[in-house]
């Protein structure tokens, strides 16, 4: 029963660190030293924990080989107080640059608070076929790379400015929705396949200017942007330069309370509660 036991938290650990891998049943068997038939019964006792657990599901894929997929989940126990966590943080009276900006970047760059927020930011589109997450460097790679592990994902780092070391890129100018200047993007021929579904993240929005052009310059490699996902956005302007976008907190600028969560994640965090 003790070898049981350690065969089973291998196996619970090797699925949460490849999720969306297609992993072989043959892999696995010889990862564990067990054979096949004792390696179903313990991915159904796996698979059992958790989706009791929410933090996902396993499935079976039939075929020659056989396989098995892990297909993450939400904690939204952890989603929630992690939310509840950064709008405490937000709120604290230094936070606000002469430039009317928030600051957060101590924030970001740390796993523990960027992390759960990032598979938050994700759940909306597990559903949906993302061959890459794309963000502009250099504070929303933090939030992106969060997003693209539960999707099983590359992320793709869209420059300022292009760089002689990326060889060949396509460059756009655009108007900044915010402060009303002319900025520029860049993105290197190599970094995308023509076509791709793509996931679009950023850790701050205003008017959607950087989002918009995001979805200009990979629109020019033939790329379909799935979503738009930000960390905080402002709730003015509220006509935004973008049709459509997640966020996870809003920012009312003149508001007492200043940073709240957005109407979707707050109802996403308490689904679990009222069932």
């Amino acid at each position: 029963m003790r070898e049981r036991y350690k065969r089973l938290i291998v196996l619970a650990a090797y699925l949460l660190d490849h999720p969306r891998d297609q992993l072989s049943l043959t892999e696995l068997s010889s990862l564990l030293q067990v054979a096949k038939s004792t390696l179903s019964e313990d991915l159904m006792f796996v698979k059992g924990v958790l989706e009791a657990a929410g933090h996902g599901t396993v499935l079976t894929q039939v075929g020659v080989q056989g396989g098995v997929v892990y297909i993450p989940g939400l904690d939204r126990v952890r989603a929630r107080n992690s939310l509840q966590k950064w709008v405490d943080r937000l709120v604290e009276p230094d936070r606000l640059t002469p430039d009317g900006f928030l600051y957060m970047t101590d924030l970001l760059f740390d796993p523990d608070l960027v992390d759960p927020l990032g598979e938050l930011l994700a759940f909306p589109f597990t559903n949906l076929h993302v061959d890459s997450v794309a963000t502009v460097e250099t504070k929303g790679i933090p939030l992106a790379m969060a997003c693209a592990r539960p999707l099983g994902t590359e992320v793709v780092l869209i420059r300022r400015h292009s760089r002689l070391s990326e060889g060949s890129a396509v460059s756009i100018n655009y108007l900044s929705g915010s402060s009303r200047r002319i900025q520029s993007m860049s993105l290197s021929r190599r970094a995308l396949k023509p076509g791709s579904s793509v996931l679009f993240v950023d850790d701050f929005m205003k008017a959607g200017g950087t989002a918009r052009a995001a979805a200009d310059l990979l629109g020019e490699f033939g790329a379909t942007v799935v979503g738009v996902g930000v960390l905080v956005a402002t709730k003015d302007p509220a006509n935004k330069l973008i049709d459509r976008f997640w966020s996870l907190l809003e920012w009312h600028e003149n508001a007492p309370s200043g940073v709240v969560p957005s109407e979707w994640a707050n109802a996403l965090c308490r689904v679990r509660e009222e069932s």
